[in-house]
């Protein structure tokens, strides 16, 4: 009966999205280096770099928080398809894969499950926002509706490939050849303008994250470079395939 297959696939989501929690909730160590690594990013990389630069008379380390949050979701989002070479090392992915449910309520239940964890990180730095000057706390749910559209898109980019590799070596030095061009051509750290070199704003335009950068430094400090319907609209749609992507790949990965 189709409710009844509907149920199961449902159900098959939730479990894997409860064990993906109860999984993030045992290694406090993630939660602590995910929050300590953007704050350096802010305090140590904005103080000094700030006290050396001028953003019209706006504080460089407000004008790089936004990009620190979008960079904490990158970072985290794409590495936690390490789980699924972790898990497939360990024969768990196995077990999971015989559940009598499909691969993409599986997969559903993943992006799920590293959503929510990205998403609490999000928030425990988004509790450091009154820190900055200029920042609108009011706008705060705005970024971070931006921010859980962006994490669907990473994490479904991290499981795409981790479904790729079977070893951690190879998943490793492949995320980070992507994501580190993803940051720093994302504008987290400068101004997006006619002042860029033409190249460098060819590749900042066709880069997914500028438009996640630039959508919550809009939200947060009224500086967006493009519409703010158009930033959401184009991360949104970079998630959609990524799904698709993600989905595809994990379906068909052994």
């Amino acid at each position: 009966m189709p409710d009844g297959r509907f149920g199961r696939e449902l159900l098959g989501t939730y479990a894997v999205w409860w064990r993906e929690l109860k999984v993030f909730q045992r290694e406090k160590s993630r939660v602590v280096s995910s929050v300590a690594s953007p704050l350096m990013w802010l305090f140590l990389f904005g103080g000094g770099v700030g006290s050396a630069i001028s953003l019209g008379g706006g504080s460089y380390q407000s004008f790089i928080y936004p990009g620190v949050l979008v960079m904490a979701v990158l970072f985290s989002s794409v590495f936690f398809g390490l789980y699924i070479v972790w898990d497939r090392k360990l024969d768990v992915l196995k077990a999971v894969l015989v559940a009598p449910v499909s691969r993409v309520s599986i997969f559903f239940g993943k992006v799920l499950g590293g959503c929510t964890d990205v998403m609490i990180q999000a928030m425990l730095l988004s509790c450091f926002a009154a820190l900055f000057p200029g920042v609108n706390l009011w706008m705060i749910p705005v970024a971070l509706g931006i921010l859980f559209i962006t994490s669907i898109a990473m994490v479904s980019l991290g499981l795409a490939i981790g479904s790729m590799f079977e070893s951690l070596e190879g998943f490793q030095v492949v995320s980070t050849f992507l994501v580190f061009p993803l940051f720093f051509l994302s504008g987290a750290l400068y101004p997006v303008g006619d002042n860029l070199p033409g190249w460098l704003q060819v590749l900042v335009r066709l880069n997914p994250l500028t438009y996640s950068v630039d959508g919550v430094r809009g939200a947060l400090l009224g500086l967006n470079s493009f519409p703010i319907i158009a930033d959401i609209g184009a991360v949104a749609l970079f998630g959609v395939l990524m799904i698709l992507l993600g989905s595809w790949l994990f379906s068909r990965m052994k």
